[in-house]
């Protein structure tokens, strides 16, 4: 990857790390990762920059994928809010990892959350907030919420 990625190289490069053996990328999983970091749906249409970014994208996640780790420690810049994200949704009642995923596909068609940008995380941990405050019906949500869930569950007897 050293060096400028032009054309039909860069693309080339693309999907040679997509369908690589360490990430195995279908052509709809690639196309996700390329919408969730540019924004585009064709890889064609995609700045010589975009491409770069995308290339480091999946390189990225080659990389996390070999090591023998069972989910890929994703973007850097998003590191704490991923963290956010797990305990909300361990808050949530939520201890599969998968859940959280589906929810990403759900609102980004991205896969994981380890694939989202930071404009991503902040609204997926909007919405995990969200559905703490109606989950214990009140402002706030969270661990707070659970407690006063449970006094209250202390005075039906």
């Amino acid at each position: 990857m050293a060096g400028k990625t032009k054309g039909r190289d860069g693309i080339r490069i693309l999907w040679g790390i997509a369908k690589s053996p360490e990430l195995g990328l279908t052509d709809e999983e690639l196309h996700m990762v390329v919408s969730a970091h540019t924004g585009k749906d064709s890889i064609r249409a995609l700045t010589q920059g975009e491409l770069r970014t995308v290339i480091r994208v999946l390189g990225d996640m080659k990389e996390s994928a070999g090591g023998g780790r069972s989910r890929p420690r994703g973007n850097p810049a998003t590191g704490s809010q991923r963290k956010k994200i797990y305990m909300l949704a361990r808050e949530l009642g939520w201890d599969d990892p998968a859940r959280v995923d589906g929810l990403c596909r759900k609102m980004f068609r991205v896969d994981r959350v380890e694939w989202l940008d930071s404009g991503q995380c902040s609204r997926l941990i909007e919405a995990l907030k969200d559905m703490g405050n109606r989950k214990y019906g009140m402002e706030g949500g969270g661990a707070g919420g659970k407690k006063q869930k449970a006094d209250h569950e202390g005075e039906k007897t």
